[in-house]
């Protein structure tokens, strides 16, 4: 696993920026005096700082942004990044400054002069953004250098660094098992990387097909029949607190070739994807369990492979889901929903649940509706999905409510069986939702989240570069700490 560096802490100390050796971050602000140490630098480098921020460079800078002056006279670092912070920042400003740190972060160790600046924010952007995917690589990169972090009073700012780094964690495992290639991570292999989060202190179980078949999972099993690899169900419990749990299912196609309905090959390689939903739902419950967190939480992953095979289910097939329901299939690559389907309702079943979360990367109409910069928020309770978007916000991840209505369930209505699965092409991520909520009990507060243009993207977030985001376990987590713990 991509492991973020722990930040080691350092109180204010100007000659420590003068004989540090690698990166030297400092912050200054156009409309007031300079900082002691940002000064003391200043005075360090002949005042290189100050004219830095009268440049034309500087002045174009938004806050968080910076510059970097090369090799600075008076200095041993190789290279001093000096960033514009208004004095009184937002939590947008310092995430954009984490985001700078990071992405200038090489080898070489950086001392960043934070002195009494706010640390959560800008600290957890510049360890999401200092992530690189090396696995796969005969001869893989070196590793980042790690942050030496210079605070006013580093005894107080413990506790932040080490929550800091623990998100981090959970998110760039998240990247990691997005990133993985299908025929590495597979539906045993991710398994059995879920049972040793016991070590965590969570409960695990693995349910496999002679289980799931007596459970009557069957719209699950249908999709994963024309694979070698065994389907499985697998149950996170992190008992936090008393009460009823919060359940958060994920989808986790290990691959989605599109079954009988082929997908085409340009592009199909990205599929390994398609258990985006279950690798935040495994990145939470680790974020959960690292912290303590005072909550009790289940999470729970569908983990199948859907492949074109003389065993494959057909378009035109008929199945029976665990609740009861007969779905038609219309369309073999909508299987997702068939394999959330049948998990959502074990979910209830077992747990009765306080709320029920899903996420999926379940449609690509999400992405025409979206784009890349927010994830399709659906729920059946307003207060559910107005907290979430609150504490998607607060944490800079992109969310969006969208609609559900009676009206759009008729296009999801079968002619020989109860529900089809997919409503074609118009409002294909409205309909796919639709059907999924056919499985949420009726007094059960409940939320989906289509994850398909977040999940992996061509171009840098506000917290990774361009691949794998990892994507809502910093807002599923803000979510817990706001609307499910406990004390």
């Amino acid at each position: 696993m991509t492991d973020p560096f722990m930040p080691e802490l350092c109180a204010t100390d100007p000659d420590r920026i003068a004989k540090h050796d690698g990166r030297v971050v400092l912050f200054a602000d156009r409309d007031a005096p300079l900082a002691a140490i940002s000064k003391a630098a200043d005075d360090l480098t002949g005042g290189a700082l100050a004219r830095a921020m009268a440049s034309a460079p500087f002045a174009k800078l938004k806050p968080g942004e910076g510059l970097s002056l090369a090799f600075p006279a008076g200095l041993a670092a190789e290279a001093l990044q000096l960033i514009y912070m208004p004095s009184e920042p937002d939590a947008a400003m310092l995430r954009r400054a984490g985001l700078s740190i990071g992405k200038a972060q090489s080898t070489s160790a950086a001392l960043i002069c934070a002195d009494r600046l706010p640390l959560d924010e800008m600290l957890r952007s510049a360890l999401l953004r200092a992530y690189q995917y090396e696995a796969q690589k005969s001869d893989p990169k070196p590793g980042f250098g790690p942050y030496q972090v210079m605070v006013a009073t580093p005894e107080t700012a413990q506790a932040h660094v080490q929550e800091a780094a623990a998100l981090a964690r959970a998110v760039h495992m998240t990247r990691d098992l997005v990133n993985a290639p299908a025929n590495v991570l597979t539906t045993t292999t991710f398994a059995e990387q879920i049972q040793s989060m016991e070590a965590l202190g969570l409960k695990v179980e693995i349910l496999d097909e002679p289980e799931l078949e007596k459970l009557g999972m069957r719209a699950l099993l249908a999709v994963g029949q024309g694979s070698d690899s065994p389907s499985k169900v697998a149950v996170m419990h992190w008992p936090g607190a008393e009460g009823a749990p919060l359940a958060v299912v994920g989808k986790g196609v290990m691959f989605d070739t599109g079954g009988i309905s082929l997908k085409p090959g340009a592009g199909m390689e990205e599929m390994t994807m398609d258990m985006g939903g279950a690798a935040v739902t495994v990145g939470l419950m680790q974020a959960l369990a690292t912290r303590k967190a005072p909550a009790n939480v289940v999470g729970l992953v569908g983990l199948v492979e859907n492949m074109p095979d003389a065993r494959a289910q057909r378009p035109g097939d008929v199945v029976k889901s665990m609740k009861g329901d007969m779905i038609e299939v219309i369309n073999t690559d909508a299987e997702g929903r068939m394999v959330l389907a049948d998990v959502l309702w074990y979910a209830q079943e077992r747990f009765n649940p306080a709320a029920v979360i899903d996420l999926a990367t379940l449609t690509g109409a999400i992405i025409i509706a979206l784009g890349h910069e927010k994830a399709g928020v659906f729920a059946n309770d307003d207060a559910l999905a107005d907290d979430f978007l609150k504490a998607a916000a607060d944490v800079g991840e992109g969310a969006w409510r969208m609609p559900l209505d009676p009206g759009y369930h008729k296009l999801i209505k079968s002619r020989i069986a109860d529900i089809k699965n997919t409503g074609g092409r118009p409002a294909g991520s409205i309909t796919a939702a639709e059907f999924l909520q056919c499985f949420i009990k009726p007094e059960t507060p409940w939320m989906h989240l289509d994850i398909a243009g977040v999940a992996l993207t061509k171009s840098e977030s506000a917290h990774a570069p361009k691949g794998a985001s990892g994507w809502g376990v910093l807002a599923l987590d803000q979510l817990v700490r706001a609307r499910f713990e406990k004390g």
